[in-house]
């Protein structure tokens, strides 16, 4: 599987680049203020802190969803500032999402979910369509459930299938909303062992978490949301 991410890129290139920005949620409530982030190419970090630290809104400002109103932000070389929502597509064509509740069309096969996000970012070639969607298959180890539906495949199944959607576009980053919620121990292994090698081909992840097994087990830098701001741990303990 490896082989299928490699790819080279330098270190020093950043991913995602927060400066002294304020994190809203979408009842203009702030939640975080004076973030300062920097996530490089391949690096994998966690962002972790209780239910209502403001995980999700920072996910969600990131990935265009809510507006960056102050301080700085770019993610994928997008300017978050200056994001406007006609332009989110934009932002979503360089970047990879994964949620936890999967989020997957449940009237369509497995290839027609990939194919259905294809065409919303701008895909026109059908072969090379079908030939991408192959491709990612492969890369999480599904190569022959294409024709399935979602409600026919295991929760560790359904997640792999969100993970090569969020490959299909060749992302610099993918944002991850605890992605093993709803998984057992052994399954989660297993997204955490994809995501790992994904990050080691070079798209950067950043993974929200309340499973600290994991963190311990897989190990990567660590942003704690806390007292309605973010600070880099070297652990969590």
């Amino acid at each position: 599987m490896c082989c299928l991410f490699h790819y080279i890129c330098p270190m020093s290139e950043t991913v995602i680049s927060l400066t002294n920005a304020f994190i809203f949620q979408t009842n203009n409530t702030l939640v975080l203020h004076d973030v300062n982030v920097d996530i490089h190419q391949s690096e994998f970090a966690y962002l972790i802190g209780k239910t209502g630290s403001g995980k999700s809104s920072l996910l969600k400002t990131l990935y265009g969803e809510l507006p960056l109103k102050e301080g700085s932000g770019t993610v994928a070389g997008v300017n978050l500032k200056t994001l406007h929502r006609k332009s989110t597509p934009q932002l979503r064509r360089k970047i990879g999402i994964v949620f936890q509740d999967f989020q997957l069309l449940s009237d369509r096969s497995v290839m027609d979910n990939l194919l259905f996000v294809m065409k919303a970012t701008d895909w026109k070639d059908k072969s090379a369509m079908l030939k991408r969607a192959q491709d990612v298959l492969t890369m999480v180890g599904l190569p022959t459930k294409d024709y399935k539906m979602p409600h026919e495949l295991s929760g560790g199944e359904q997640q792999r299938i969100v993970v090569a959607r969020a490959l299909l576009n060749n992302p610099s980053v993918i944002l991850a909303d605890e992605p093993t919620g709803n998984l057992d121990p052994d399954v989660s292994d297993d997204i955490m062992k994809l995501l790992h090698d994904i990050a080691d081909g070079g798209t950067s992840i950043l993974m929200a978490t309340h499973d600290y097994r994991l963190i311990n087990k897989y190990p990567g830098t660590i942003f704690n949301c806390a007292d309605n701001t973010i600070s880099k741990k070297d652990s969590i303990i």
